[in-house]
């Protein structure tokens, strides 16, 4: 293990392929060739034998044993450095690598436009008895721009907010930032000037196409949800659909309300079974290729936001590579130089005693 570690430190890119792994990023490209060391580890003993009957010794290391002091240790030790310098080539033709896989996933958010409804009407208390339409509607809004800008699956979304009653107002610039979106939200209130009072569906998605035409994604989307029938006639809802269509914008509409409010003799809101007119936001939906929601209660609208974001999910790519270090050279160097060094004492000043 300490030999593979310390060749770690001196490596060059390899186009080989790991065939048998051992252990950590470690593998070896040609593992057959370790059968060579049980061979290697012969060959040394049958050398060491056959020198020792051609100088008429008596056995392999009597000899050796005779003489005394550092030169016989040394002499005992010859064998030992010829195996492993001879295993240690066998490693090097092994090709020992090391290398790790990568993986790099690749996706694309969608910049989504926040359309809110802050009309008068969306001070009504139907959809939670506890809770104005805008109160549920912040609080199911704020979860689904959190899931949507810390997407788990890597692909967070650019997120604007956009609010219009008799006027269109852009609260919050596109941005990855989620504690942006959420703070804005928490300071939206129903409009309670008489004079900015109605409902500019028309203005407020032609304001959401405009932000998003600015914008270099790929997948567009307007989320539009009010209480109420289009009542500001600066700009049609169908004329500001048409524009959507034309930019590849998609708009997802939806209806937030239980009851359709009168005011009685008195001045006060009276809840109707009265039904209001929703074939406008539905072919607002099916001109830009979206879908059309009523919701009753906090439940349905939880459930819509939900549905939403399921219907827009951009693909995953992952690229997977393998990068592969070679290691042999320095196993071969050190096999190299251990025979170089047997060779050597063999050669010279332990010639006498072998």
């Amino acid at each position: 293990m300490s030999a593979l570690q310390g060749a770690a430190t001196q490596v060059v890119q390899s186009a080989a392929e790991g065939r048998l792994a051992l252990w950590g990023d470690y593998s070896l490209a040609d593992p057959w060739f370790l059968a060579l060391i049980p061979l290697g580890l012969l060959l040394a003993l049958r050398g060491r034998l056959w020198g020792a009957r051609a100088a008429g010794a008596a056995g392999t290391l009597q000899g050796i044993q005779s003489e005394p002091g550092l030169r016989g240790r040394l002499a005992a030790l010859l064998p030992c450095l010829e195996f492993a310098g001879l295993a240690l080539f066998a490693v090097a033709l092994a090709r020992p690598l090391s290398g790790k896989e990568h993986s790099i996933s690749e996706s694309e958010g969608v910049d989504i436009a926040l359309a809110i409804d802050r009309s008068g009407s969306m001070d009504h208390k139907d959809l939670d008895p506890q809770l104005n339409r805008l109160e549920v509607v912040k609080a199911v809004v704020a979860d689904f721009a959190t899931r949507r800008m810390t997407d788990r699956e890597g692909a967070a979304d650019n997120v604007a907010l956009i609010t219009f009653a008799a006027y269109p107002s852009l609260l919050c610039p596109f941005t990855l930032d989620v504690h942006a979106v959420t703070g804005f939200l928490k300071e939206l209130e129903p409009v309670r000037n008489r004079a900015e009072d109605g409902t500019g569906i028309g203005i407020g998605l032609a304001k959401a196409v405009a932000v998003l035409s600015e914008t270099d994604a790929r997948s567009k989307i307007v989320v539009l949800l009010t209480d109420g029938e289009n009542n500001i006639d600066l700009i049609q809802p169908m004329e500001a659909a048409r524009l959507a269509k034309e930019k590849n914008i998609k708009v997802y509409t939806i209806f937030a309300g239980r009851f359709v409010y009168v005011t009685d003799m008195f001045g006060n809101p009276r809840a109707t079974e009265r039904e209001l007119d929703t074939s406008e936001l539905q072919a607002i939906a099916e001109t830009t290729g979206g879908r059309f929601y009523r919701a009753k209660d906090r439940a349905q609208l939880e459930q819509i936001y939900a549905e939403i974001e399921q219907l827009e999910r951009t693909k995953r790519y992952e690229r997977r590579y393998h990068e592969s270090y070679d290691l042999y050279p320095s196993f071969l160097a050190l096999g190299a130089g251990l025979l170089a060094c047997a060779w050597l004492l063999s050669s010279t000043w332990l010639r006498r005693i072998l």
